[in-house]
C-alpha cells in the first residue's frame, strides 16, 4: 500500500473519529497534523517525543484537544473510549494513551502498511 492509501485511509478514519467525539458530547480542535524533521527534533530534545520516526512526519497522525463542558481532558480514564473506537476502526490505527512508553492522549495515529 502507498503513503498516499494509507494518508486516505487515515483521513476517512478520522472522519468517523470526529463525528464520533462530536455525538457523544465533546467539542474538539485541531492539534498538530503535519510536522516537519525539524520540529520533530525539538520535540525530542524537550522530551515531548520519544522518537525522530513521528507519524506526523508522514501525515497519518494527528493531535487533538478534546473538551467537555469547555474543560480540555487529558485523563486516559476519560478519553479511553475514544481510543477505543479509534483502535476498533482499522488494526493500523493507534492510540497514544495506550502507548507503553509514553502515554500521549492527544495523539491518533495509522500505522503504515
Amino acid at each position: 500500500m502507498t503513503l498516499g492509501q494509507n494518508q486516505e485511509l487515515f483521513s476517512k478514519d478520522l472522519t468517523l473519529l470526529l463525528n464520533f467525539i462530536h455525538n457523544n458530547g465533546f467539542n474538539v480542535r485541531i492539534g498538530e497534523a503535519e510536522r516537519t524533521k525539524e520540529q520533530q527534533e525539538i520535540y525530542l530534545k524537550s522530551g515531548k517525543t520519544k522518537t525522530l520516526d513521528s507519524l506526523h512526519l508522514k501525515r497519518c497522525a494527528i493531535d487533538l484537544h478534546i473538551f467537555f463542558n469547555g474543560s480540555w481532558i487529558q485523563s486516559k480514564n476519560e478519553l479511553q473510549f475514544i481510543g477505543d473506537y479509534w483502535e476498533q476502526l482499522s488494526k493500523n490505527n493507534k492510540w497514544g494513551g495506550n502507548f507503553k512508553n509514553f502515554i500521549d492522549t492527544p495523539h491518533f495515529e495509522r500505522r503504515l502498511e
